[in-house]
C-alpha cells in the first residue's frame, strides 16, 4: 500500500511533492493498543498509512460493514491473517480424528476382543463409556488449560496424551505374561480420554485467534466434524482389520499410525498459541476473563444457560442415539449391515450438512435462526425415527430418517459453538464452548440410563436378530421418551433464547471507534506538523 514506509527508520517522511511535508513525530500510545491504527498485539510498532491516505479510507458512517468494507477496515487496523492458520486447522482436525477412532475401535469387534482377552461384554463397553465418565471432571481442568496456558501447548499435550494411549493399548501383545491386560486397555482408553476433553473445545478457540471473522463458522466446523469422521472410519475399519482374533494386534497398530503422525506434526509445526497480528478484534480480547469469573459471567449469563441446557441435551441425545442405534432395530430384524449403513448415513450427511451450514452462516451472520430452525427440524425427524424404528421392512424410510436426521442435527453443532461464544462474549471461546461439552456428556449419561431403564423384555415371539440370548427388548416408550426430549429442548430454545451478538458487536464498535478517529474533522482538528513545538 502506497504511503506505507519500511520499519527500523527514526524518521520516515513522506515522498515529496507539492504541499507535501515531513509527517509529525509519533504520539504516544495509548494504553489501550489496540484502539491505535498500526499497533499488532503483542505490542509490536508496525508502519502506519499517510493522513490524507488515511482519511481516503474511511467508511461512510452510516452504511453497515459488508465484505469490502470489513477488508478495508482490517488494512486499516492493520489485522492480519496467516495461511499457518491452515497447519494449525489441519493438526487440530487430525487430532480430533484419531481421538475418535481411539474411542470406538473396540466397539464394532467386540465379541472378539471379549474372547481374546477373556473380558465381559461390560468391561469392553467400558473401555467406550470411559470418555464419557472422564470428560465430566477433566473438561473443567480442560477449559482452565485452554485459557490460561494456551491453544499451542494444550494441542501438544493433547497430542502426546492421545500418542501414549494408543501404545499404552498395545502392551499386552508387546510384553509377554501379563495377568490383567484389561487394565492396559482401561489405561490407554482413559489417556485418550483425558486428550478428548482439549481437543473438542478447541475448534471454538482456534477460530477466534487465527481466522478471520467471515471464516470462523466454517474453520470451526473443520474443526468439530472431524470427530464424527473418525467415528465413521473407525466403525468400517475395525471390522475390515480383525477378520479373526489374530489380527487384533494389527488393529491396534494401525490405530497407533495417526495419532504418532498427529503427535509429530504437533510438537514440530506448531511454534505460537496466537499469530503475530490478530485477525479481528475479537482475537484481542480471546482470553479476557479469568477462569473462575469466566464461569461466573456464564452461569448468569441467561441466554447461555438456555442455550447450554438445550444444545447439550441435544449432544445427550445424539450420542444416546449413536450408541443404541443397533439395539433398537435388531429388535424389529434389521441386519447388522443395515445398521451400520445407517450409522454411516447419518455421519456422512451431517458432515455434509454441518459444510453447508457453516458456509451460510459465515457470509449472514443468522446464528439465532440457523440453530434454531436446525433444532425444530430435527425434533420432527426424531419424532418419525421413535414411530418408523418400531415397524418391520422399513429400510428405505429409516435409513432416510437417519440421513435427515444427520442432515438437520449434526449441522447444527459447529453454530451452536459459535454462538455459544457470540452469547457469552467477553467469556473465552475455551469456557463458553467447554462448559457446554461437559453438560452435554452429563446429560447424555442421563439420558441414556433413563431410555435403557424404561426397556422390558418381551414375550411374544419376533425376529429380532439381536445376539445377547436374553430375548429382545421393546423399545417403544424410551423413543417416544426420546423424541419428546428433542421436541422439548427444541420448543424451549425457540421460546426462551434471545441474545445479541456481542463479539460481533464489539468487532463493530471497534470499527466505529477508528472512523471517528480517522474522520475529517478530528483530522482537520488536529494541529499542523510545522506548528507543533
Amino acid at each position: 500500500m502506497t504511503g506505507i514506509f519500511p520499519p527500523g527508520r527514526s524518521s520516515d517522511r513522506r515522498p515529496s511533492g507539492r504541499g507535501l511535508t515531513p509527517s509529525a513525530p509519533s504520539r504516544p500510545a495509548p494504553r489501550a493498543w489496540h484502539h491505535l491504527p498500526g499497533r499488532s498485539w503483542p505490542g509490536r510498532r508496525v508502519p502506519q498509512p499517510a493522513r490524507r491516505e488515511r482519511r481516503a479510507m474511511v467508511l461512510p458512517a452510516g452504511d453497515r460493514p459488508g465484505a469490502d468494507a470489513t477488508q478495508a477496515l482490517s488494512a486499516l487496523w492493520d489485522y492480519r491473517v496467516y495461511a499457518r492458520r491452515w497447519v494449525f486447522l489441519l493438526v487440530l482436525s487430525l487430532l480430533s480424528f484419531s481421538n475418535a477412532t481411539l474411542w470406538l475401535s473396540f466397539a464394532p469387534v467386540a465379541d472378539m476382543i471379549a474372547h481374546h482377552f477373556l473380558l465381559s461384554t461390560e468391561q469392553i463397553n467400558w473401555l467406550s463409556r470411559v470418555y464419557f465418565v472422564a470428560s465430566i471432571p477433566s473438561g473443567v481442568v480442560a477449559i482452565w488449560v485452554l485459557d490460561s496456558v494456551g491453544l499451542r501447548w494444550a494441542t501438544i499435550v493433547c497430542a502426546w496424551l492421545n500418542f501414549a494411549g494408543s501404545v499404552f493399548r498395545t502392551l499386552p501383545f508387546m510384553v509377554g505374561g501379563i495377568q490383567d491386560p484389561f487394565a492396559f486397555l482401561m489405561g490407554g482408553q482413559s489417556l485418550c480420554a483425558l486428550a478428548q476433553t482439549l481437543v473438542v473445545f478447541s475448534p471454538a478457540k482456534l477460530a477466534a485467534l487465527w481466522f478471520p471473522e467471515h471464516q470462523r463458522a466454517t474453520a470451526n466446523m473443520i474443526g468439530t466434524m472431524s470427530n464424527p469422521l473418525g467415528i465413521l472410519v473407525a466403525n468400517l475399519l475395525s471390522p475390515a482389520l480383525v477378520k479373526k482374533e489374530e489380527d487384533i494386534p494389527l488393529m491396534l497398530g494401525i490405530y497407533i499410525i495417526p495419532a504418532g503422525i498427529t503427535c509429530l506434526l504437533a510438537t514440530a509445526c506448531l511454534l505460537e498459541s496466537v499469530p503475530p497480528t490478530p485477525p479481528s478484534a475479537r482475537a484481542i480480547h480471546s482470553t479476557s476473563e479469568k477462569f473462575l469469573d469466566g464461569l461466573k459471567l456464564l452461569l448468569c449469563n441467561r441466554a447461555y444457560v438456555v442455550l447450554a441446557v438445550c444444545f447439550g441435551g441435544g449432544i445427550g441425545i445424539f450420542s444416546s442415539f449413536s450408541a443404541l442405534l443397533e439395539q433398537v432395530l435388531c429388535v424389529r430384524g434389521y441386519s447388522n449391515e443395515f445398521i451400520g449403513l445407517c450409522g454411516a448415513l447419518f455421519i456422512v450427511f451431517g458432515v455434509l450438512g454441518a459444510l453447508v451450514l457453516s458456509l451460510y452462516v459465515d457470509r449472514t451472520k443468522l446464528f439465532t435462526e440457523a440453530v434454531k430452525i436446525g433444532f425444530c427440524l430435527t425434533s420432527v425427524v426424531c419424532v418419525a425415527f421413535a414411530l418408523v424404528s418400531q415397524l418391520q421392512g422399513q429400510t428405505l424410510a429409516l435409513a432416510a430418517i437417519c440421513s435427515l436426521l444427520g442432515l438437520f442435527g449434526f449441522a447444527v453443532a459447529p453454530i451452536a459453538m459459535e454462538l455459544a461464544v457470540e452469547c457469552s462474549f467477553p467469556v473465552g471461546e475455551g469456557a463458553a464452548a467447554g462448559l457446554i461439552f461437559v453438560l452435554g456428556q452429563a446429560e447424555g449419561v442421563l439420558i441414556m440410563v433413563l431410555l435403557t431403564a424404561l426397556t422390558v423384555r418381551r414375550a411374544e415371539p419376533s425376529v429380532s436378530t439381536c445376539q445377547d440370548g436374553q430375548g429382545p427388548l421393546d423399545w417403544r416408550v424410551s423413543m417416544l421418551l426420546m423424541a419428546g426430549l428433542c421436541t422439548l429442548f427444541s420448543c424451549f430454545l425457540v421460546l426462551f433464547f434471545h441474545t445479541p451478538y456481542r463479539r460481533l458487536q464489539a468487532e463493530a464498535s471497534a470499527s466505529c471507534s477508528i472512523q471517528e478517529d480517522m474522520s475529517p474533522a478530528t483530522v482537520d482538528r488536529e494541529p499542523h506538523p510545522a506548528a507543533t513545538p
